[in-house]
């Protein structure tokens, strides 16, 4: 029965081409990402970038991704070129993913247009990560 119903969320998101949500600025964000006490998601992009588009309309739209992100993160994207990236998530390529808990990255970024499979796989790793370091305190 969780298939069934798995399978027509995933054909759902499909036929109405399901978004992540992107947070508007990166303080509503990190706001959002604290009193919602989950991570936060920042992309890092710039204009005229070819993987960054790759990475944004191939992996950041398939429906898991769309899901779990939507679900389990806050997200935000930083562009390069229009200055709304954190000077301390500057990176010397992009894309760059990072994923952050409190105002510290949790991890170096993931660079590139990895794809579907490896990036939900990152997820799960971040997920696991922040819930061990919620219950540490």
């Amino acid at each position: 029965m969780k298939k069934i119903i798995f399978t027509l969320l995933v054909l759902t998101f499909s036929l109405f081409g399901a978004d992540i949500k992107w947070e508007k600025d990166i303080v509503s964000a990190v706001d959002r990402a604290a009193k919602e006490k989950k991570p936060l998601m920042v992309l890092v992009t710039k204009n005229g970038c070819r993987w960054c588009e790759v990475l944004k309309e191939k992996t950041l739209k398939t429906p898991k991704v769309v899901s779990i992100v939507n679900h389990d993160f806050v997200a935000y994207e930083g562009v390069v070129d229009e200055g709304t990236v954190p000077p301390s998530l500057m990176t010397q390529g992009t894309p760059a993913t990072w994923f952050i808990k409190g105002k510290s990255p949790m991890f170096e970024p993931i660079m590139g247009a990895v794809e579907s499979e490896d990036f939900l796989k990152a997820l799960d790793i971040v997920k696991q990560e922040y819930k061990k370091s919620a219950t540490q305190k």
